[in-house]
C-alpha cells in the first residue's frame, strides 16, 4: 500500500480540514494538502498533522482543478514510485478501509482508471438542503460516465491525459473523465462507503448559489468543449425547464388567443404551465424510495426544478464574463463555520 498518495484541497475549511487529514495521515501514504489562500490557519494545521503543503500562487485564478494538479506535481516529486492517487476535498473525510477496497478494484480491472464509491453527508439532519445533497450523492453503481471530487485514480492514466484542465472552474471531473474514456479507460463506481462530506448548507440562498455555480461551470465546459455530452445535457435541461418552458407558455397563450379567443388562449397556456408541476411529480416519484419521508422527495423535486432558473443565471454570468474578457471565476456558496473556519472555496 506504499504506492498510494493522497491529495487534499481546501480553502478556509477549519475543523473540517482536520477531520479530512486525520483520516489519511499516519497510514503509510504520502499526503499532500493544497491550500487556496486560506486565512484560518489551515496551512499551519496541515503541517502540524504531517501533511506536505502546497500554497497556490495568489496571482492566478483559483480552481479545484488547478489545486489538484499542483498537488499531483508535488506528490510525484516526493514519491516518484506512487502508482495510485486518492483525491479528496478538504470538507470530506475518507472512510476507513475505502482506499484499500478501491485499490483492490483497480488491481482486478486493468482497464479501469478511476474508482469511486458512496459519498455521504456528515450531518443530513442539519437541514433539508443537506439531506437533499446526500440524496444527490446516491448514484448507481457500476461503470459510469464520471466521478466526483473524491476518487482513487491510476497515476499513469491521469498523466496520459494531462490531468485536470486547470481552467475549468466547475465540472472538472466529468471533463477529465470524458478524456479518459476517449482513451479507452473506464470509470467504476462501487457499492462501498467512500467519504463523509460536510455541505454546511443551512439556507436556500446557499442552495441557490450552488446551482448558479453549477450553471456557470457547465456553460464554461459546453462553450469550450463542444463534444462534452454531460455539459450539453445539463445546459439543455436548464434552458428547457426555465426559459423554454416560459416561452412555450407565452406562445401558447398568444397562439390560442389569435386562433380562437382569450379563453382558449388561457386554457392552452395553463396546459403548458402544468408541465412544470408534472415534471416535479415525476422527479419526486423517482426518488421516493430513496428518501426517508415523502416531504423530502417533494422538496428534492421542487429544488431541482427551481435550480434550473439558477443554472440559467449562472450561464448568463458566464457569457457576461466571457464578453468582458474575464477569466472564468469560482463562485462560492458556503458561510462562516460555527467553529471559526470559513466554509468557502472549492469543496462541492
Amino acid at each position: 500500500m506504499n504506492n498510494i498518495g493522497v491529495i487534499a484541497i481546501g480553502r478556509n475549511e477549519g475543523e473540517r480540514l482536520r477531520r479530512c487529514l486525520e483520516s489519511v495521515v499516519g497510514r503509510g501514504w504520502t499526503v499532500v494538502y493544497v491550500d487556496s489562500n486560506s486565512s484560518d490557519g489551515s496551512v499551519e494545521l496541515a503541517r502540524s498533522l504531517g501533511a506536505q503543503v502546497v500554497e497556490l500562487d495568489t496571482s492566478l485564478p483559483f480552481s479545484a482543478a488547478r489545486a489538484r494538479n499542483s498537488g499531483f506535481e508535488r506528490l510525484l516529486r516526493s514519491d516518484p514510485q506512487v502508482r495510485l492517487v486518492q483525491f479528496v476535498d478538504g470538507d470530506c473525510q475518507i472512510v476507513d478501509g475505502w482506499i484499500e477496497r478501491a485499490s483492490r478494484e483497480l488491481e482486478m480491472h486493468n482497464d479501469v482508471a478511476v474508482v469511486c464509491g458512496r459519498r455521504r453527508e456528515r450531518d443530513p439532519d442539519a437541514s433539508v438542503y443537506n439531506r437533499l445533497a446526500d440524496l444527490e450523492w446516491d448514484t448507481a453503481v457500476g461503470e459510469t460516465q464520471s466521478c466526483g471530487g473524491d476518487a482513487l485514480m491510476r497515476v499513469d492514466a491521469f498523466q496520459a491525459v494531462g490531468g485536470f484542465d486547470a481552467s475549468v472552474v466547475a465540472g472538472e471531473e466529468p471533463e477529465l473523465c470524458q478524456r479518459l474514456r476517449a482513451k479507452g479507460w473506464k470509470i467504476l463506481r462501487i457499492d462501498s462507503e467512500m467519504t463523509q462530506h460536510d455541505s454546511a448548507m443551512l439556507h436556500l440562498s446557499q442552495w441557490w448559489r450552488r446551482a448558479v455555480r453549477s450553471g456557470y461551470g457547465w456553460m464554461d465546459i459546453r462553450a469550450r468543449f463542444p463534444g462534452n455530452e454531460a455539459a450539453a445535457r445539463q445546459v439543455r435541461s436548464s434552458r428547457t425547464w426555465s426559459l423554454g418552458w416560459l416561452a412555450a407558455a407565452i406562445i401558447a397563450l398568444g397562439a390560442g388567443t389569435l386562433a380562437l379567443n382569450i379563453r382558449w388562449g388561457v386554457f392552452a397556456c395553463l396546459l403548458v404551465v402544468l408541465l412544470f408541476p408534472l415534471q416535479m411529480l415525476r422527479i419526486a416519484a423517482g426518488v421516493r424510495q430513496r428518501v426517508g419521508h415523502p416531504s423530502d422527495a417533494i422538496a428534492y423535486a421542487f429544488l431541482t426544478m427551481l435550480s434550473k432558473w439558477a443554472n440559467v443565471i449562472g450561464q448568463a454570468h458566464y457569457w457576461k464574463d466571457r464578453r468582458a474578457g474575464r477569466i472564468a471565476r469560482m463562485i462560492e456558496y458556503k458561510h462562516q463555520s460555527p467553529s471559526g473556519g470559513s466554509l468557502v472555496g472549492e469543496a462541492r
